[in-house]
């Protein structure tokens, strides 16, 4: 029998990971105005002494001889700093008022005497291709200012670090530029018409999608001003909202694109059991985590009590997420939580998920509509409300030889499952597999007959969801399938009831 509990708060293992060691820490330097020292006329002092002019720096070169590119950037100056040229070397009184230093030292002597002298005067220092004389690393640069992305793989491998920059410069639209400078010149406004919270990560949301559909940025703010108004408009200060998100069937992979940016605008998550951590990592960390699992035959929330929940936290203006395993709209109970919400003027919205029967068949590789077995797919609940076989599904009709079922939460009812298919006429050999937590790393599958059933998914790890698939598609596979199941390899060949 399921007894009832309160949806509560996480145990911290539910919450965002803490931040794992760093190999160094990622900063982002303002160097507007700032002075900046570059030692060496080389070709690689003058690649430095360039980004830190792109960066606003007063850049003091301290050379005697120039290479032909610092000759170049000298000549051609910055759009954006400036470049004073010594033509003397670097000496101790050349650090005095220095922000940053950097060198392209000609030996180890000088490297050292160049690290030491920073240290004496509190400048950080960067000896060029010199890690233990280096206080910071420049990494890889994508560039579409004021977003700048920064990769560093702490001097190990500069190779990698480039390659992932190129994968990231395919990822970003090129104007994105144009999108981050509007986003500082209409942030003002933002401030000054929305409410700090929802509303604001609201219109924000909304200016995202726009500067990630690959349309330029409206040169005037105007537009933007209809935004911020409309976002007012659409989310009241004390008015939250509610999205039910598909999870998928557990791999953090199968979330779609949407699904993760409902998770980066909640407030609020209320989430099943079934819900995979690597899942929950993907959420904004601010968010509240609340367990709200439901469990047949476990201590279990009501259903009235997660109704509530929702109504209640939406009522405070909170954005709430309702993450459930799979897809909401299959055995999800979304209906009720809709119609709940509806009746209270809650605005709500669906994110689907991939469901796990889809899960299942691509994990398996079996299609379950193959057109040699089966014209049709039904998705059947395995218990009814009071924990027995639902007694509405229509069972003579799920032997029909065409159909592929799946049966959603049936290991509780596995032996009573394949009792009732057999007594309406299903072969005792029909193909039947069963997989328990599909995608994860813990997933294990068992196939056989359906006389075996019961005892088939005794052998899976029933703590997981478990899914029970019987037809005809799954005998051109079977054997495959049974080399990679816990159960033993069956003695005798299927034969198939056509």
């Amino acid at each position: 029998m399921t007894t009832s509990r309160k949806p509560v708060e996480v145990k911290p293992s539910r919450q965002p990971a803490r931040m794992g060691e760093l190999a160094c820490l990622p900063v982002f330097f303002q160097l507007q105005a700032r002075k900046a020292l570059v030692a060496g006329g080389t070709e690689a002092a003058a690649w430095k002494a360039e980004l830190l002019g792109a960066a606003g720096a007063e850049v003091h070169v301290y050379a005697d001889t120039l290479d032909p590119a610092m000759e170049k950037l000298l000549l051609a100056g910055s759009v954006s700093g400036s470049f004073v040229h010594h033509a003397e070397k670097w000496n101790a009184i050349s650090f005095v008022e220095m922000t940053l230093a950097i060198a392209d030292a000609e030996t180890e002597e000088e490297a050292r005497a160049f690290y030491d002298a920073g240290r004496a005067t509190g400048v950080p220092v960067n000896v060029i291709d010199n890690p233990p004389y280096c206080d910071f690393q420049f990494g890889s640069i994508v560039n579409r200012s004021p977003v700048v992305i920064g990769i560093s793989t702490n001097g190990v491998a500069p190779i990698l670090g480039q390659a992932i920059r190129r994968r990231i410069e395919t990822l970003l639209p090129s104007g994105l530029a144009g999108w981050a400078k509007l986003a500082g010149r209409v942030r003002a406004g933002v401030m000054e018409r929305l409410s700090p919270g929802p509303q604001r990560r609201r219109f924000w949301e909304a200016f995202t999608e726009l500067a990630f559909s690959e349309k330029a940025a409206p040169e005037a703010d105007g537009g933007m001003a209809d935004l911020i108004g409309e976002t007012g408009l659409a989310q009241p200060v004390n008015q939250g909202r509610v999205t039910l998100v598909g999870a998928g069937p557990g791999c953090a992979e199968f979330l779609t694109l949407k699904a993760v940016r409902a998770l980066q605008g909640a407030d609020v998550i209320l989430f099943d059991d079934l819900v995979a951590d690597e899942v929950l990592e993907l959420a904004r960390r601010e968010a509240r985590r609340m367990l709200v699992g439901k469990r047949g035959g476990r201590e279990s929330c009501r259903q009235e009590d997660i109704n509530d929940m929702m109504v209640s936290l939406a009522k405070q203006g909170k954005n709430v997420v309702r993450l459930k395993s799979g897809d909401p709209m299959i055995f999800g109970r979304a209906g009720e939580e809709i119609e709940r919400l509806k009746t209270e003027g809650i605005p709500v919205s669906v994110v689907p998920g991939i469901t796990a029967a889809s899960a299942m068949a691509a994990e398996l590789g079996i299609s379950l509509t193959h057109r040699d077995h089966a014209q049709s797919v039904r998705f059947v609940t395995g218990h009814s409300r009071k924990g027995d076989l639902p007694q509405t599904v229509n069972w003579s009709g799920l032997t029909d030889p065409a159909t592929t079922t799946i049966f959603y939460m049936g290991a509780r009812m596995a032996g009573r499952i394949s009792a009732r298919l057999m007594r309406e006429g299903a072969s005792a050999d029909l193909p039947v597999v069963a997989v328990s937590g599909i995608s994860r790393q813990s997933e294990r599958r068992w196939a056989g007959r359906l006389e075996d059933l019961a005892a088939g998914v005794s052998t899976l790890d029933t703590g997981e969801p478990v899914l029970i698939g019987a037809g005809s598609v799954f005998h051109s596979s079977l054997a495959a399938i049974v080399e990679e199941t816990s159960a033993p390899v069956m003695d005798s060949p299927i034969r198939v009831s056509r």
